[in-house]
């Protein structure tokens, strides 16, 4: 019975996993918009977190991975490139700007279309198999849309106000410069969705290359490489747009500043993406995007707790379809994995029945 349950556990260990990280990055989504109402500029917020996730994971692969790791050759270093770029200084700056032009959950919401770009570009490269007429096929594809369309009745559908938990926690507060900035039009809106389904394309590009890099380079090396890429790249662009002009603007105290880029850089960008990479490794690039509707889930509830954003009907009615196409999924990657089990021992069943038929015949 204790080694039933150890191995439910171990099998459960990936799933999990995910869900502490969409936890992790719940508080991310948080402090980004704390971090802005104290006047952050949110490009050099971006350089620092990827600044501070560099400097936390080179540690950790120099001496955790020292004698395990193999010889940095051209492509990898090109993965690595490539994994900053769509894994770090463009969906992260792509994000907060989409982040800030409307809201958090509004964010969270737009990302939720990764799964979905995720297993379509995971079939074209054949990481993943369609199998529709297979149970597991068929609950993965209707797990994406379900995902999908609940993530857009969260989005486009409001409905009545609900206040479910009524707080005195108000973490923002708005200055009258702040309040006049946040009355978004309907032309920062669109910009804002649109940047948010720019940021959604690069995180579904990232973990298809994140689960290649993984195969063929060490989970902290690959995070401390990507880190090193993606700060020189995000350093460079805040400066080019804005550091050289006011070079104050980059001074740290001990403050939300402070907290935002030191949580999002070391949890964020580096001990989260380094268990991303053992997960995608494990079970596939799609199994880590099934999880980011869950973020959804756990940013609209720490908004209307913290940030006294308001939650609609629409928001409850696609919080419950993204969790019903979460476990679609789910369930559908779990009868894949209990079908390649079951391969193997079948194989060789009729491999030992062919041995017995030809003894015979002899």
């Amino acid at each position: 019975m204790a080694a039933k349950l150890i191995c439910i556990l171990e099998g459960m260990k990936p799933t999990i996993t995910m869900v502490m990280v969409q936890i992790a990055w719940g508080g991310i989504n948080v402090l980004y918009k704390l971090a802005k109402n104290d006047g952050m500029s949110m490009k050099i917020m971006i350089a620092y977190r990827m600044i501070f996730a560099t400097a936390s994971m080179l540690p950790l692969a120099f001496f955790l991975e020292r004698k395990s790791r193999p010889r940095l050759t051209g492509r990898i270093f090109f993965l690595g490139f490539m994994l900053g770029m769509f894994g770090g200084s463009l969906t992260q700056n792509l994000y907060v700007e989409s982040l800030v032009l409307t809201s958090a959950t509004f964010a969270a919401a737009m990302t939720n279309l990764t799964p979905a770009l995720t297993f379509i570009m995971a079939i074209i490269l054949r990481m993943e198999r369609l199998a529709i007429r297979s149970d597991g096929g068929k609950a993965k594809v209707l797990g994406t849309i379900l995902s999908v369309g609940g993530a857009m009745i969260f989005t486009f559908y409001k409905g009545i106000a609900i206040n479910i938990w009524p707080t005195n926690i108000h973490l923002l507060h708005h200055h009258h410069a702040m309040a006049a900035a946040s009355k978004h039009t309907q032309a920062k809106q669109a910009l804002g969705a649109f940047l948010g389904v720019g940021s959604g394309v690069s995180i579904a590009i990232w973990m298809i290359i994140q689960a290649k890099l993984s195969k063929v380079y060490p989970p902290y090396s690959a995070t401390a490489l990507a880190s090193v890429c993606a700060s020189i790249q995000s350093v460079a662009y805040a400066m080019c747009t804005q550091g050289q002009k006011d070079w104050a603007a980059w001074k740290l105290g001990w403050d939300i500043r402070l907290l935002t880029v030191l949580y999002t850089g070391v949890i964020g960008s580096g001990l989260m993406a380094a268990v991303l990479a053992w997960v995608a490794r494990v079970r596939g690039p799609l199994f880590v995007s099934s999880f980011c509707p869950l973020l959804l889930v756990i940013v609209a509830i720490a908004g209307s707790v913290m940030l006294d954003e308001l939650l609609h009907l629409g928001s409850i009615l696609g919080a419950v379809f993204i969790t019903m196409g979460l476990y679609s999924v789910l369930w559908g990657k779990g009868e894949e994995r209990m079908e390649a089990a079951q391969l193997p021992n079948a194989l060789k069943g009729s491999k030992d029945s062919g041995l017995r038929d030809v003894t015979v015949q002899a």
